[in-house]
């Protein structure tokens, strides 16, 4: 047999331990690649966003040809840290599955231990949120706001931080009474503006943003996914403007914003007259 037939790298039948022998190959310190084995675990943390953040969008764009690929981006960071970890004496793939396995077996006593299964889905996660508190509490975590990742995006981590205080009831009664401080807020604001202080203006910005979340959150909506669809709209809308613009042999450097704002007018009109 041939070292290459050995070799589970160049077994195409081979999933994950493939995958594995890959990384392992990458790092190598004599014979791997040298951009890979100068990475730490801080310098690959961002591509570990952005990659969850590509499977998100394959997800909202429906791009199912596409999301086995972000997925298998997705999990090579994880063989990433796996295989640092390693190294270091921290964890491997297989501690790192156990682990996770462990967890998803004790958070779910209605499947796996004695718990009744019939409740709802409410009830499950209010469940699951005491195990994670228990969690916690385990590891020292003993503050109503811990273990609230710093690495969130802001809007994710706005409305857990939120979430967790008003488990303690610390939470407005209505959405009328979020919607009067969004105002005092806009209005803080509006003063910070007016003062040119640049630190005090992006401490109002951030509070006003926080308390934008907490009225999604009260209004039943996803911010994150929100602005999102704001995104996706700004994006569409803009385009016409563009479409219509070079049909003139025009750029967008050569209009006027009045121009431009009418032919924004107009693609948003004509959005709403096709129920978009």
């Amino acid at each position: 047999m041939s070292e290459f037939a050995r070799d589970p790298i160049y077994d195409e039948t081979e999933g994950m331990a493939r995958l594995i022998a890959l990384m392992r190959r990458l790092r190598d310190p004599d014979t791997g690649c040298p951009w890979d084995i100068e990475q730490d675990f801080d310098s690959i943390a961002p591509y570990t966003i952005e990659e969850a953040h590509e499977v998100a969008d394959a997800i909202e764009r429906r791009a199912w040809s596409e999301l086995e690929g972000e997925l298998g981006d997705l999990l090579l960071q994880v063989v990433y840290f796996a295989q640092m970890g390693h190294e270091a004496g921290h964890f491997d793939f297989d501690s790192i599955a156990r682990t996770v396995t462990a967890k998803m077996i004790d958070r779910h006593p209605h499947v796996f231990g004695s718990d009744s299964r019939d409740k709802s889905a409410e009830q499950q996660t209010r469940d699951w949120e005491v195990q994670k508190a228990r969690e916690r509490g385990a590891q020292g975590q003993t503050g109503t706001l811990d273990g609230v990742a710093l690495g969130l995006p802001a809007l994710t981590r706005a409305l857990k931080l939120q979430k967790r205080a008003a488990r303690v009831g610390f939470d407005w009664n209505d959405p009328g009474a979020v919607l009067a401080k969004v105002a005092e807020e806009a209005g803080e604001l509006a003063e910070a503006a007016a003062s040119h202080s640049a630190d005090r203006t992006e401490d109002e910005m951030g509070d006003l943003l926080f308390v934008m979340v907490n009225l999604a959150r009260h209004l039943g909506v996803d911010a994150e996914a929100a602005l999102r669809r704001t995104n996706a709209k700004f994006m569409r809308r803009f385009g016409s403007v563009e479409t219509a613009l070079q049909a003139a042999g025009r750029s967008p450097a050569e209009a006027s914003l009045d121009e431009m704002d009418a032919l924004w007018t107009k693609a948003k009109n004509a959005e709403k007259q096709g129920g978009a």
